[in-house]
């Protein structure tokens, strides 16, 4: 028998619409209107600045080590902004923007990065899960319930992301593969800032994207400008279309950069250039979508002003409201830890607690009578 070919799609498209200097591709412009875009601009700010007091304050020792957003605001909030609440939002841990869009407060974002798990408690009413450190868990749990929204024949989509390091674990591979074989309405979104930690993605991998890893698994895969809050809106938008018409799941690769490290205990110098950075700090997205409203005249320099004066008062309070939950003694009672492992707990963990408890109340004891 002759050798014949496999016709396979192998077309992999880049979408950028905003530019680096904020002028916008008209033919492929969503053509949001005024308010949808103060919402985004308001939103990109927020996290933006937030991010900043939060660097502030881990300096300062009010906040334990964290991973850093500035430059990551397009990619979570451009594809918040193309589904519904009552969809399904999986971040890993640089989706403040889009999670803060989502309806999450501050003051809990900031009591999660202060050690504090009740700061993971996911607000009411929202289908989201909370932000997962661990690698690639979380495409797991985004196909599983994926998956379930077929069975239960519902319309929702998820929304999962994750880094271009964890693109490269048996997690995300086998979450795809499933995606794929029960069409789970997942649309997988890799935020490639180039580095996992600091390895970079050439020797992570040899193929030339990530998106192209989307034809092993037969479903689309298109390769986004990260930095471009316009195109990763488009891009979701139709994929979300695509999910919700059962056609399932999608891969957004989104390519950005880190303009901060890895995490507040990194130091990137170690391992890429100023000159690199210096490229990407003119790429920023948001004075990217500052230019594009400023060019549309719907950004003067009075609401500016007046936007920023809302999101520092509002920061300021949620600072005042975390430092003081932390400081409770409902935050700080060790018997908490028992607390967040099951629904239900089982006897050999409920007699732990106990026998903590007893130590705990033997030592108040010993203190009131003086011993040590």
């Amino acid at each position: 028998m002759p050798r014949t070919p496999i016709q396979l799609p192998e077309k992999i498209d880049y979408l950028s619409i905003l530019d680096e200097h904020g002028k916008v591709d008209a033919g492929l412009d969503p053509n949001l209107d005024t308010q949808q875009l103060e919402t985004i601009y308001k939103y990109m700010l927020f996290a933006r600045r937030l991010d900043e007091r939060m660097l502030i304050m881990q300096r300062q020792g009010r906040l334990a080590t964290f991973a850093q957003n500035t430059g990551h605001e397009a990619i979570s909030l451009g594809a918040a902004f193309a589904v519904n609440k009552s969809d399904w939002f999986i971040p890993y841990y640089r989706e403040m923007a889009g999670m803060l869009y989502r309806g999450w407060q501050p003051e809990d974002l900031l009591l999660y990065w202060n050690g504090f798990e009740e700061g993971a408690s996911v607000p009411k009413d929202l289908n989201d899960l909370p932000i997962c450190v661990p690698i690639g868990s979380q495409l797991l749990h985004a196909v599983g319930i994926g998956m379930a929204i077929n069975i239960k024949n519902e319309k929702s989509v998820v929304l999962v992301f994750f880094g271009d390091g964890a693109s490269s674990e048996g997690d995300c591979h086998e979450a795809m593969n499933f995606a794929g074989v029960f069409n789970a309405p997942v649309i997988f979104i890799c935020v490639n800032n180039q580095y996992a930690i600091s390895v970079p993605v050439s020797k992570q991998m040899k193929a030339k994207t990530i998106a192209q890893r989307a034809l092993a698994y037969d479903m689309p895969g298109i390769r986004v400008d990260g930095n471009d809050i316009l195109a990763v809106y488009s891009a979701t938008k139709d994929a979300v279309a695509r999910a919700r018409q059962g056609a399932g799941p999608s891969l957004i690769e989104a390519v950005t950069y880190r303009l901060v490290p890895h995490t507040t205990s990194d130091d990137p110098k170690r391992y890429r250039s100023e000159a690199e950075s210096s490229i990407w700090l003119k790429r920023d997205p948001l004075i990217r979508f500052r230019q594009y409203l400023l060019d549309k005249k719907i950004l003067p320099k009075e609401k500016e002003e007046k936007l920023e004066e809302e999101i520092s008062s509002r920061i300021k309070v949620a600072v005042e409201k975390e430092e003081a939950q932390a400081k409770s003694a409902e935050l700080n009672d060790p018997l908490k830890i028992f607390d967040y492992l099951y629904a239900e707990m089982p006897y050999t963990l409920s007699k732990q607690k106990e026998e903590l408890s007893e130590y705990l109340q033997f030592k108040k004891g010993s203190f009131k009578k003086g011993n040590s």
